[in-house]
């Protein structure tokens, strides 16, 4: 199969090396300036009512929390694109964003454990958001094992990206664990209908800090993107050197 005309660009790898070589630099820079303008507004925010300064390690964490599910989000678009239709930029697209997503995961519970023990009193539980990103890491983690144990490029990346659309399934359960049951974890408090009950001392940077980690997440991704495809290419040039 072919890619659909909107996906065009994807089937012209020279014309994404070409893309990103300005635009990684350029999705670092902002994500640079908007965490540092987060962190400052966040530092400067009143202590809350009920969770004193605890309430700081919100912005560090929340964010984290939803990066954790775009990224999969990403992943398991990637993989579909990769599956379907077999393009090399694709899986490799997925590749690199594995090990990202992963590591805003599991900065997501860390910080989310930080932030559970003065509040509920333990470091852990097992509740329902926990539990469900604990698995969201797992099917992460199981990706990127998976693909490092086939040899064969094009067989790991089927296989791998088979197993990142089954995770996915998981994606609506972390987003709705709070509604379907009971759980120590609050209710949406910024998207939600109505508007954000956050007051704007706290929204503010938050929402800053979740600009700064997704311009990071893209310029970070469109490097490994390309470090991907070099690597890709140099293994190409040294088999058909070796005569293979």
């Amino acid at each position: 199969m072919t890619l659909p005309r909107a996906l065009d660009f994807l089937a012209v790898p020279e014309r994404f090396m070409a893309v990103s070589t300005w635009l990684a630099p350029a999705l670092g820079a902002l994500a640079a300036a908007l965490i540092v303008a987060g962190l400052w507004t966040g530092a400067s925010a009143p202590p809350d009512y009920q969770q004193v300064d605890t309430v700081l390690i919100m912005f560090i964490h929340v964010p984290a929390a939803w990066l954790s599910m775009f990224g999969y989000i990403c992943l398991a678009g990637a993989s579909f694109l990769s599956l379907i239709f077999r393009h090399a930029l694709a899986d490799a697209a997925a590749k690199a964003c594995a090990p990202l997503g992963a590591g805003f995961t599991a900065l997501a519970l860390a910080t989310g454990s930080l932030w559970g023990r003065p509040m509920w009193g333990a470091w852990w539980v097992w509740d329902a958001r926990l539990t469900s990103v604990l698995v969201l890491l797992l099917f992460y983690l199981g990706y990127i094992a998976l693909r490092a144990s086939i040899e064969d490029e094009g067989r790991a990346g089927r296989a791998a990206a088979i197993l990142a659309l089954v995770g996915a399934i998981n994606l609506p359960i972390v987003h709705f664990s709070v509604n379907w049951w009971n759980t120590l974890h609050q209710g949406a408090s910024v998207f939600r209908p109505g508007g954000p009950t956050l007051a704007l001392v706290y929204l503010i940077p938050l929402l800053l800090m979740a600009l700064g980690y997704m311009a990071a997440f893209g310029s970070l991704w469109l490097v490994r993107i390309r470090a991907e495809l070099w690597r890709r290419r140099a293994r190409v040039l040294s088999l058909q050197a070796a005569g293979r």
